[in-house]
């Protein structure tokens, strides 16, 4: 390990960029409050107000991807389709295996544009969660409870106040509901095989009734679905701790662009071309595990400075109040002032660990579990 690896891997490092995060989240949530004033009066400018201010919360995510661990991001798509990323409304359908796939999927949204504005069907707990969750609330995410026949009315009202949303955004959606896991894999098998459908062999069965609304409610306004599928070279097994620690990967994304009038309007019909679309995914996958490649063109989109930038700058703004309040720690020679601080510091350690525990794969969701199904009831 070299000398800037091994700095990237220390503790003291790990708690900085923490620091940086949390304070930049919190400055920023704050800042949001006071936009719902210009709601009442100008809704879309309080829209582009409030993107570039989220764009200073998620971009410092990416920003460990792209430039602290340097990972390598590839894009296999057509030419064609590549000259319209970042220059209309989509559906970003992603495959949910690993645990930094989520930061995959805003880095593409980085490199064309579209991270401040992008969107997501996220839980309804994750709106009461200090800087992410209430970035996105005043971002106009849509939450759910993850209980259809309450959800559908308010997932649908959420979807069709993005119809008249003045940036260009892209609404990310994973189908599977859950992340894979070999348990979790082995139970959507089953529920597969009972409603007769083809096996999937890298996917679970992807969840059909919330990719419907969404095209129902937005259809008119989104002009085409990403099929995307992600992958890592060498059997990589990405963690964010991974990247926390600076550790490079090598990530494979195969992005397909399907127009929106190719898939049916209706419910049913939706629901099969979207098991269909999974099934072709899988062969992607398979495909993937003997060859090492994605059909298409191998592109690798031009990292953008953005996000060192705003990094940077948050960093440059909570140093020095940082910097001069251990100093006068130091200073004051008190051992209780330095006992607490540690304690601080230890306390500050465990929640970014339970931060990073929360994305862990065998912390995942057990959504669809007939076992937490029988704990709920």
């Amino acid at each position: 390990m070299n000398t800037v690896g091994f700095l990237k891997s220390q503790f003291l490092c790990h708690l900085f960029i923490s620091y940086v995060f949390i304070g930049t989240g919190l400055i920023v949530n704050f800042i949001q409050l006071f936009t719902l004033l210009i709601w009442p009066f100008n809704k879309q400018l309080y829209r582009k107000v409030n993107c570039r201010l989220s764009y200073c919360i998620s971009s410092q995510l990416v920003m460990l991807l792209e430039w602290w661990s340097d990972t390598d991001c590839t894009l296999y798509s057509d030419p064609q389709s590549y000259t319209k990323y970042g220059k209309e409304n989509a559906i970003v359908i992603l495959n949910h295996n690993f645990e930094i796939d989520f930061l995959c999927g805003w880095n593409f949204c980085e490199r064309f544009g579209v991270l401040g504005s992008s969107k997501v069907l996220a839980k309804k707990e994750l709106s009461y969660v200090p800087v992410i969750g209430w970035m996105w609330y005043f971002l106009e995410i849509v939450f759910c409870k993850r209980k259809w026949e309450e959800d559908r009315k308010t997932v649908m009202q959420g979807l069709r106040n993005l119809r008249d949303y003045p940036e260009h955004f892209w609404f990310l959606i994973h189908c599977e509901g859950t992340r894979f896991t070999e348990k979790k894999h082995v139970i959507s098998m089953q529920v597969a095989e009972t409603k007769g459908l083809p096996k999937l062999k890298h996917h679970l069965l992807p969840r059909t009734k919330g990719f419907a609304i969404t095209v129902q409610s937005l259809r008119n306004v989104v002009t085409a679905v990403y099929d995307s599928t992600l992958n890592f070279r060498d059997n990589e097994n990405p963690t964010l701790l991974g990247v926390l620690n600076g550790k490079k990967y090598h990530a494979d994304l195969y992005v397909r662009r399907i127009p929106l009038e190719e898939i049916p309007e209706d419910e049913k019909e939706c629901a099969s071309w979207l098991y269909k679309l999974y099934q072709e995914k899988d062969a992607f996958q398979e495909e993937y595990y003997k060859t090492g490649v994605y059909p298409g063109t191998a592109i690798v989109p031009p990292r953008r400075p953005w996000t060192l930038l705003n990094w940077l700058f948050w960093a440059s703004i909570l140093s020095f109040p940082l910097f001069k309040y251990v100093a006068s720690l130091i200073s004051s020679g008190s051992y209780l002032t330095l006992a607490i601080f540690a304690l601080l510091m230890i306390v500050v350690s465990m929640v970014v660990r339970k931060m990073i525990g929360v994305t862990e794969i065998d912390r995942g969701s057990t959504y669809g579990n007939p076992e937490n199904r029988r704990k709920q009831t």
